[in-house]
């Protein structure tokens, strides 16, 4: 019980002013709630002042939307059908921008100048959506643009930059002409990409999707675009490209299908390719002259330069990439894999290529290739079905590679062709290639897989239409403890292997089926009999 003097008053005055600090709890809390009420929200562009007309500049009113919805908590930025012409948007925290069915955003082409670095700019933002059915347009054919090869005089806008920001969401939109790249990440984390339709033959360097940013997921998207479509870039200090995750996606370039470079100062590690397929873009490079212009043995125009390009060459890493179940049409060079010292020497291991279709349309073999002083090492490639174009002489089979350890790294860095018709394979060690079927549609004289410098390698289960001129299937070079096993020979053929180099030892064939090798093994430049270890095979009784 209280005493007298403890009891609350109950004068008027405090009743008022009770009454008063009642109200103004309510009053705050109402304050709090109303950005909570109005998170989730739709802020409709044409309520701001937006025109939908496609001509008149709408890039004030469009962020005022923006603005307003970041403001009061968050929620949906809403394009109604229609054109919206505007420069450069600024997209805030909490925000969906979203496009409805029939609504385009249109990049403005009068003056380049209103853009700062992209027509949708993402940068230091947390939990941002780009979300609809409606469609982004870059208008990068614009001659403003310097377009089509021209010198560029002007900085071009990225269509979609994501620039040191996190969980950010893009699904369902329509990515058109872009001025430059399509979407760029950089320094960036917990993305998605799902389900959108990219579709950018504009310019130059159109790339479809740059990756300089980690815990990223890409799914059920279709790409066609002029340059590079899939892009790992690791160029941002101390920023390593990781975790990343691609599945069910069609791909379609005039450049490089998949790529992982040519920026590669940091590193690329633990990642993931899956069920993917890769064809011709739809349109022709927009450079001059074209690729069967600048090249022989390009019979098809156009075509993908490399499906899989794997590059380090600035002193970074790649360590832990998973790629299978991907399809190939009308690429040059199925598997590029690439370790140089253009920047640095850095790694390029522990790879895993894994269910693999192709059919190519030059002489630029498949080729996994280091330098003297950093090799190549831990990579699996199996299950593999390779339709070759063929058509290569004995000139080609005897070309010299040069070694361009400072060279760009892309499939033609060695010229025109290589000395394999199905994989080169240089300065490497754990190198294993297994149930591989190396076929050709015409006639070649290259051997199927050529080994230069390799060590403590295998080929397994190997099926190769064999050469012409008497070459021989398998060829290793200075190459050490190299295990051929499980060959079945199915039909005739002049050799099964040559060895040459007087370092050329411990090469074992085991477990060959041999009977239709009319001469096992020739040796030459030095290469010495006791080099060779035959264990468990097949071999018809002339044989030696």
């Amino acid at each position: 019980m209280f005493s007298k003097k403890d009891r609350p008053s109950c004068s008027r005055s405090n009743r008022r002013s009770g009454r008063g600090l009642v109200a103004s709890r309510i009053f705050g809390l109402i304050g709090l709630l109303i950005p909570w009420l109005c998170s989730g929200a739709d802020f409709v562009v044409t309520d701001y002042g937006a025109n939908p007309d496609g001509t008149t500049l709408s890039t004030t009113a469009l962020q005022k939307a923006i603005d307003a919805c970041a403001e009061n908590g968050g929620g949906r930025v809403v394009i109604p059908p229609g054109k919206f012409l505007t420069g450069t948007l600024w997209l805030r925290d909490n925000v969906d921008f979203h496009l409805q069915p029939g609504s385009t955003i249109l990049g403005t082409t009068d003056n380049p100048a209103r853009y700062t670095d992209a027509l949708l700019l993402l940068d230091k933002v947390t939990n941002v959506t780009i979300s609809g059915d409606g469609t982004i347009n870059g208008q990068g054919w614009h001659q403003n643009f310097n377009n089509r090869g021209r010198e560029i005089k002007v900085s071009r806008p990225e269509m979609i930059f994501v620039r040191e920001s996190k969980h950010i969401k893009i699904t369902g939109i329509k990515l058109r002409d872009a001025a430059r790249w399509i979407i760029r990440l950089k320094k960036s984390e917990w993305i998605t990409i799902d389900n959108i339709n990219i579709y950018s033959h504009s310019n130059t360097n159109n790339d479809g999707i740059d990756i300089d940013a980690s815990n990223v997921v890409i799914s059920n998207s279709i790409i066609d675009c002029d340059d590079d479509a899939i892009c790992f870039k690791s160029y941002t200090p101390g920023f390593i490209v990781e975790n990343v995750s691609i599945s069910n996606c069609r791909i379609a370039s005039n450049c490089n299908a998949i790529k992982f470079g040519t920026w590669s100062a940091v590193g690329f590690r633990n990642i993931s390719i899956s069920n993917c397929v890769i064809t011709s873009a739809a349109e022709d490079n927009v450079r001059t002259p074209k690729w069967y212009e600048r090249m022989e043995g390009i019979t098809r125009q156009p075509t993908v330069i490399s499906g899989l390009a794997l590059e380090v060459v600035d002193g970074g890493f790649m360590d832990q990439v998973t790629i299978t179940n991907v399809s190939m049409q009308g690429v040059q060079t199925p598997i590029f894999i690439r370790l140089g010292n253009r920047e640095g020497i850095g790694s390029l291991s522990n790879v895993i290529i894994s269910n693999i279709i192709a059919t190519n349309e030059s002489r630029i073999t498949s080729s996994i290739t280091g330098i003297k002083d950093a090799f190549v090492e831990n990579v699996l490639i199996k299950d593999v079905i390779f339709q070759s174009k063929g058509t290569a002489t004995l000139e080609h089979a005897r070309k010299p590679v040069p070694e361009k350890d400072g060279g760009y790294p892309e499939n033609r860095m060695y010229g025109d062709s290589l000395p394999a018709h199905g994989f080169y394979v240089r300065h490497a060690k754990g190198i294993h290639l297994e149930n591989l079927r190396l076929k050709l549609r015409n006639p070649d004289a290259r051997p199927a897989i050529v080994f230069e410098n390799v060590h403590d390698s295998s080929l397994r289960n190997i099926q190769a239409d064999p050469p012409t001129d008497g070459q021989p299937l398998f060829r290793l070079t200075e190459s050490t403890n190299i295990r051929l096993s499980d060959y079945q020979s199915i039909e005739s053929i002049d050799t099964l292997l040559s060895i040459e180099g007087k370092d050329s030892e411990k090469i074992v064939l085991q477990g060959n089926d041999l009977l239709f090798v009319d001469r096992i093994f020739a040796l030459s430049k030095g290469a010495k009999r006791e080099s060779l270890i035959l264990q468990g095979n097949i071999i018809p009784p002339q044989s030696p």
